[in-house]
């Protein structure tokens, strides 16, 4: 886990996740986990790195790790139902 030294604070129906970065994907096959955190987490942005290639990979203060995604929540009701439709 790599910590940013960034914290970031979104309006309320907003969450960010953290992705990939496609050159540093396909290239050194570093990959970002995670998941989505919530808008009102004020504390440090830290990254999860996975490297799946073969190769020591090492990282500078200032390098671009992985790019920030801020989504909006969706406020939508749910429901059960005992059958659902086919998808296409």
């Amino acid at each position: 886990m790599v910590g940013t030294g960034i914290a970031i604070g979104l309006p309320k129906g907003k969450c960010r996740r953290l992705a990939e970065r496609s050159g540093m994907a396909s290239k050194m096959v570093i990959a970002v986990g995670g998941g989505l955190v919530e808008g009102d987490y004020t504390g440090e942005e830290k990254v999860i790195l996975g490297n799946q290639g073969k190769a020591d990979c090492l990282f500078q203060a200032g390098d671009q790790i992985a790019q920030l995604i801020v989504e909006q929540i969706a406020d939508a009701d749910a429901m059960e139902v005992d059958k659902l439709g086919i998808s296409e």
